[in-house]
């Protein structure tokens, strides 16, 4: 029997799931999307080697270096390009001396850990309060709804810098950014899961599922997960790029990851006051920042465009529309167009 069209006002029921090789194949295809790819996959090995790369240039990210530093400037690095040289390959902080290259590296961990387990977070609160909501009574469905809205009307970051600056400082600062992001951010991700658990529970197979006596935790297992996934990981892949820059921002304000623990953000902070005399310490971490977002954001766009049935039908939709208008206004092969005298004898 065939699956029910999903009524209008009810969300998107997903259209079964392109097969992994094929959407591989098409996402590996663009050009844009191959490099973005690469970019990640460099960020993630650098960020797991850290501690190598460190070592093979010989420093450390918290070790200082005074006697590279200018002291009669403020604390300037020696030397062009902020120290860079063979011993400090990108060069040392200013005013601490600390080896820049090593610290980003370093950072690199925290910034993706950060944003990766925040993401993960969001999305296992997100799915469970979604398929909570969409399958349960309408009093539940009424009380996750609210404490949704409520959650995406709430300030995020004014609620994030409250929260860290009031436990402890013992707490792992990196623990603690993930577990705040994750704890404020679930709201969308619980809003599309249930838009989609009560399209996809007017289905038949659903249905049918029901009445043979499946329990809703089976059904959500069995039945709403597989149909789930594509748009969850569409959201996902859009999440991460605003949670590397959530870490950022909140360690440039000063209440996420704390010294001698580097994260890009917190060496941007570090640098507001250095810009004019050390230049090349503010572009290096925001060069980073910059790149990792792009990368993570072309490649959401790239992944919800191949898993999103409705962007794929609606570009389907469009060829066709557009080459049957094409082909129309076309002659047909082997006749040309009436001449002038023609049409007017005609």
């Amino acid at each position: 029997m065939a699956p029910q069209e999903p009524r209008a006002g009810e969300g998107l029921a997903a259209s079964p799931a392109a097969g992994g090789r094929q959407v591989w194949r098409r996402l590996l295809a663009r050009r844009a999307v191959l490099a973005a790819g690469l970019v990640i996959v460099l960020l993630v090995l650098i960020a797991a080697a850290a501690p190598l790369l460190s070592a093979i240039e010989g420093q450390d990210p918290t070790s200082y270096h005074n006697d590279l530093l200018d002291s009669a400037a403020g604390g300037v690095p020696n030397g062009s390009f902020g120290g860079v040289s063979a011993e400090h390959w990108l060069g040392v902080e200013p005013g601490t001396g600390r080896d820049v290259f090593a610290r980003l590296v370093d950072g690199a961990r925290i910034s993706l850990l950060v944003a990766v387990g925040a993401t993960l977070v969001q999305v296992a609160i997100g799915v469970l309060l979604g398929l909570a909501a969409g399958l349960g009574s309408r009093v539940l469905d009424q009380l996750i709804g609210n404490t949704t809205e409520v959650m995406l009307a709430l300030p995020s970051l004014v609620f994030a810098i409250s929260l860290m600056a009031v436990v402890p400082s013992g707490f792992p600062r990196p623990l603690l950014l993930t577990l705040v992001i994750g704890l404020l951010g679930w709201g969308g991700t619980s809003r599309l899961v249930r838009a989609q658990t009560l399209s996809l529970r007017q289905l038949d197979y659903v249905a049918a599922a029901r009445l043979a006596g499946a329990t809703r935790w089976r059904i959500a297992r069995r039945e709403l997960l597989p149909s789930l996934a594509a748009p969850v990981i569409t959201y996902a892949a859009v999440l991460l790029p605003s949670n590397v820059m959530a870490e950022a921002g909140l360690s440039f304000l000063g209440v996420g990851v704390k010294p001698p623990t580097s994260s890009w953000g917190q060496m941007l902070s570090g640098a507001t006051t250095w810009f004019r005399a050390d230049p090349m310490y503010v572009l290096l971490p925001s060069a980073l920042l910059f790149v990792t977002v792009l990368a993570f954001t072309v490649l959401g766009d790239a992944v919800r465009t191949e898993l999103d049935p409705r962007a794929a039908s609606r570009l389907r939709v469009g060829t066709a529309r557009g080459s049957a208008g094409s082909s129309a206004d076309r002659p047909a092969s082997g006749t040309r167009p009436p001449s002038t005298t023609e049409e007017a004898t005609a």
